[in-house]
C-alpha cells in the first residue's frame, strides 16, 4: 500500500492526513469534495481511501457506493 487518497473538505484536517502519512513514506492526493472524489477514485489507481462522510458536492455514502458500483477504485 503506496498511493493514498485522502478525500477531506477541512483544509487543515486533510494536511494534517496528508503531513502524517507522507512522513512514513506514502504517496498522497488529497481531493475536498465528493464530485472529484469519484472522478479519482475511479481513474486512478489507489491503495486506499480516507473518506470524509460530510463531503460537499456528494456525502462519503454516496462516494463510496457510487466508486464500489464501477468496480474501480481502490485495490
Amino acid at each position: 500500500m503506496n498511493r493514498i487518497l485522502i478525500a477531506e473538505d477541512e483544509p487543515r484536517l486533510a494536511a494534517f492526513l496528508e503531513k502524517g502519512l507522507k512522513s512514513n513514506g506514502y504517496t498522497t492526493t488529497t481531493v475536498g469534495d465528493g464530485i472529484n472524489a469519484v472522478m479519482l477514485a475511479n481513474d486512478d489507481d489507489f491503495d486506499l481511501l480516507v473518506l470524509d462522510i460530510g463531503l460537499p458536492g456528494k456525502d462519503g455514502f454516496t462516494v463510496l457506493r457510487e466508486v464500489r458500483a464501477a468496480g474501480g477504485g481502490c485495490r
